[in-house]
């Protein structure tokens, strides 16, 4: 007798193919026991009824299934659950007192959850008006390449590549696309040993903190600047003073002359936008060789520089070998890649290298070798150019917006990027309005989480343009602009 069809129901929503859901409902079942080995299962004509659809996409389903070893077919007789389908283990529990349960709150070391971050709903594409920093926009993605360079990835001829654990390895192809490619923009002159691949800016930053501070250094950040960068330095205990940027990024003369680390983000200051000088860059490297310190240089968004070409990258500058550079594929491709890369001396490198792999051995081999075939082959110029022609228009429509309100009151990055530094009106609280705007279906970012804890500022306030088309900037804004009103 065969399993009836009704058991197996689809899910609503979600995401994949209507096969690849009868796939996952029938495989589940086979697991969980609801379905034995030998049992036969139900005609592809009936359960294509049941499920309301085509025959050809229910074989489709067993066929794949039977490739996996879940069914087996036995020609005109049907398809059966097969003896070597995956089965889920079983136990009896062991019979056990009651136990007053672990108070885990009384057993951290710290907190991590306490730190102030910035936070987006999750489901933020549903929102009309999402001027939100950071997120990609599916409409300027070069989908068909990507999966391309994916599938190449996982071919026989890459397969040892991809499953291999390299332990403390990068993929050659990543490593020689950013020494050929991506530093000569910048003008960085590197070698293979003087780069590692992270797992984003984010793992770089957090690997550079975890070498060169512990509570008897002194970090110096800029403020407001990264949010992510406070959440890595809070464990560390040490000493992080935030110096205040002007219009041309960090002030070298207020560095603290006891100062061990620097983070700096000269080419886009975050969040402000605004371009540190060549001359303060000069000045910045002289107070480091001067003063004994590092510096630390995320050079943020610098493919973005759409306005005019972008300024040479600290780290071109650096003589002496203080500048550690960090940089990242989470604008110019997309953010969920968490692929980043670190540029320092060889000394430094292999010690990151070493701390890296104990914790995490490398990043994925199949997402390194599918982003060295997708830079390689030419896509990740095209989809940067197509990137810079949008943000150009949107930043053009948004501007215009912003002056329409009299609310243009951003310092102006000098190379593009994706998004506007803004002053609310007096009276004004941000963090109060991005949570009223939700209502309008309006999403900023409230500029709080980028100001340090003891230099608070409820004012400022982030519009970005990466994620909303342009035919919708102009009605947000106005949006926006009718809840600021209405406040004062």
């Amino acid at each position: 007798m065969a399993i009836p069809p009704e058991i197996f129901l689809l899910p609503p929503g979600g995401e994949g193919t209507l096969q690849q859901k009868i796939q996952q409902v029938v495989s589940e079942s086979i697991v969980s026991g609801r379905c034995v080995v030998g049992e036969r299962m139900p005609s592809t004509r009936r359960l294509a009824e049941h499920l309301n659809v085509a025959r050809i996409t229910v074989t489709l389903a067993y066929n794949e299934l039977v490739a996996n070893e879940y069914l087996t077919s036995r020609g005109r007789s049907g398809y059966y659950v097969a003896d070597t389908a995956p089965k889920r283990p079983t136990f009896d529990p062991l019979a056990t007192e009651a136990q007053e349960k672990v108070q885990w709150g009384k057993k951290f070391n710290q907190k991590f959850s306490a730190h102030f971050e910035i936070s987006r709903p999750p489901n933020w594409r549903d929102y009309r008006y999402p001027f939100i920093y950071g997120q990609s926009d599916a409409d300027l993605f070069d989908h068909r390449n990507w999966r391309a360079c994916a599938l190449r990835a996982v071919g026989r001829r890459d397969f040892d590549t991809l499953a291999t654990d390299h332990y403390q390895r990068d993929d050659p192809m990543l490593v020689e696309f950013i020494l050929r490619q991506i530093l000569p923009r910048r003008g960085i002159a590197a070698q293979p040993q003087e780069i590692l691949i992270t797992m984003g800016s984010q793992n770089a930053l957090w690997l550079v903190v975890e070498l060169l501070l512990n509570r008897r250094r002194k970090a110096v950040i800029e403020n407001p600047g990264y949010p992510g960068l406070r959440q890595i330095l809070a464990p560390k205990r040490c000493a992080v003073e935030a110096i205040d940027v002007d219009h041309d990024g960090l002030p070298p003369d207020l560095i603290p002359q006891d100062a061990d680390l620097v983070f700096t983000t000269p080419s886009h200051h975050c969040p402000t936008n605004v371009t540190m000088s060549l001359a303060r860059r000069q000045a910045l490297l002289d107070r480091a060789a001067r003063d004994d310190f590092v510096i630390v240089e995320d050079d943020y968004e610098f493919e973005l520089s759409f306005l005019k070409s972008p300024s040479p990258a600290l780290k071109s500058l650096d003589q002496a070998g203080a500048v550690i550079y960090v940089g990242s594929f989470s604008k110019s491709v997309f953010p969920g890649l968490r692929l980043g890369y670190m540029v320092a001396p060889e000394e430094v490198i292999d010690e990151a290298r070493a701390l890296r792999s104990a914790v995490l051995r490398h990043p994925p081999s199949h997402v390194q070798r599918t982003a060295a075939y997708f830079l390689s082959l030419g896509h990740f110029d095209a989809q940067l150019a197509r990137q810079s022609r949008s943000f150009s228009r949107r930043r053009t429509v948004m501007e215009a917006c912003l002056r329409k309100h009299g609310l243009l009151n951003s310092q102006r990055g000098d190379f593009g990027g994706s998004s506007f530094w803004l002053r609310a009106p007096d009276g004004v609280d941000t963090s109060q309005l991005a949570y009223d705007l939700r209502k309008d279906s309006v999403l900023i970012e409230p500029g709080a989480a980028f100001f340090a804890p003891e230099k608070p500022d409820r004012r400022h306030y982030r519009l970005a343009y990466s994620s909303i088309p342009s035919g919708r900037i102009e009605a947000g804004i106005d949006l926006m602009a009718e809840r600021m009103a209405a406040t004062l």
